[in-house]
């Protein structure tokens, strides 16, 4: 079953350029790993500091071996010297609606 990633992050203040552009080169290593389906980045309107980047995978074992990986652990190790809170993640199954005729 698929699932939808939800990595919530809180950046310093000055930062939120650098964060953006740290996930878009973060996005691209995720478009070669066995699974994923697609993502987005969403900055809060109000809030620029909120950032939410929402991934898509076709198993709930494709994104963990994705965030276990060395790869994305360094990755975040970079990102953790400008987020001023740990990041967030939570995990939904993508649920389908079947409907009957």
């Amino acid at each position: 079953m698929a699932v939808k990633v939800f990595i919530k992050r809180r950046v310093k203040a000055g930062k939120t350029e650098n964060a953006i552009e740290m996930l878009k080169e973060l996005r691209w290593e995720a478009l070669n790993q066995p699974g994923y389906i697609s993502g987005e980045t969403l900055v809060d309107h109000y809030d620029p500091r909120n950032i939410t980047v929402i991934s898509m995978w076709k198993t709930v074992d494709d994104w963990i071996h994705w965030q276990e990986s060395d790869l994305r652990e360094a990755w975040e190790g970079r990102l953790s010297g400008i987020l001023e809170l740990p990041t967030k993640y939570e995990v939904y199954d993508v649920e389908r609606v079947v409907r009957e005729e």
